[in-house]
């Protein structure tokens, strides 16, 4: 078979099993490379302009990497973090699994990106509006609608203290799916990133928004990658692996026993998938991301 039958196979796989957008090696290339900025620069329009009160027209990506400010403290990597062409810096970040510490996890993204830009000496005057917009692939908030955005507010008057503090939420499980020409721009957005659109759908979202369009263009262009399509196979696995674990822990009621199994689970699945995509069999291994009795056989037939 030729690579060219062999990546046409796979993408059809794929087509079958749904990708998720929401991966975030997948989100990185479609949402994180200046060549499709533009992409993006809709996005964040869709999100932002009622609360900034303009569109964003430019943008300019930023590292991702937030630098400790001592020994003591972690290194930080944001997904996508970018300054608009106004001057506001933006944090996206994509959350499929619930480590139930989403709310003082994007704080703490929020404040070492705000921090980042102060200089050592300069006035408080030069720091700058940070906005995160938090997509998730669980419920998290008390509110039914899917988009919910958190300020610094006087609860007593609701006046805001000052538009350097933004948080957006978008909770993609609370998107009820509808006609495409009955959706808000917002709204086809986490259709997209629902993944749950039929073929249809999909054809209708890149009709109606052609950055959307351009979105499943990249996707296709990302899969086309050998090494792209075993980092997204291994990110699934590890989720899944994760989640499997998770939820074995919580019938037996044994957390460290499950810290223990999910870190193997996730060893022996990036095992896996190396020696299957070292041997050319990508195409098992895409199915082995929706099958668990083909990840066992696997296994054991590779004696992991």
């Amino acid at each position: 078979m030729s690579e060219d039958e062999l990546t046409r196979n796979i993408l059809e796989d794929l087509d079958v099993h749904r990708v998720d957008p929401m991966n975030d090696v997948l989100f990185k290339f479609i949402f994180g490379k200046i060549e499709r900025k533009d992409i993006t620069v809709d996005f964040l329009n869709s999100v932002l302009e009622p609360s900034l009160g303009h569109k964003v027209v430019d943008l300019r990506f930023i590292s991702t990497e937030l630098i400790p400010q001592s020994e003591e403290e972690k290194l930080s990597r944001l997904d996508v973090a970018c300054e608009l062409d106004t001057g506001e810096l933006v944090d996206v970040e994509v959350q499929v699994v619930n480590y139930n510490n989403m709310q003082r996890r994007t704080m703490y993204y929020w404040a070492g990106l705000y921090l980042s830009r102060l200089a050592k000496g300069q006035n408080y005057r030069c720091l700058r509006p940070v906005i995160t917009i938090n997509i998730l692939a669980f419920k998290l908030l008390p509110q039914e609608e899917p988009h919910a955005m958190y300020g610094a507010y006087n609860p007593k008057t609701g006046d805001r203290l000052t538009g350097d503090f933004e948080i957006h939420f978008l909770e993609i499980p609370k998107f009820t799916n509808k006609p495409v020409k009955d959706m808000t721009k917002m709204e086809r957005w986490m259709a997209y990133f629902s993944g749950k659109m039929d073929a249809k759908g999909k054809e209708a979202l890149a009709m109606n928004e052609e950055a959307i369009g351009s979105a499943y263009d990249a996707t296709l262009a990302f899969f086309q990658t050998p090494e792209e399509r075993l980092k997204y196979l291994n990110r699934q696995m590890a989720i899944m692996d994760y989640q499997s674990g998770m939820e074995s822990a919580e019938k037996r009621g044994e957390e460290r026993g499950e810290k223990r199994g999910t870190r193997r689970g996730e060893d022996r699945t990036a095992q896996l998938f190396a020696e299957l995509h070292a041997a050319g069999r990508d195409e098992e291994a895409f199915r082995a991301m929706s099958d668990a009795s083909l990840r066992e056989k696997l296994f054991q037939e590779l004696r992991l």
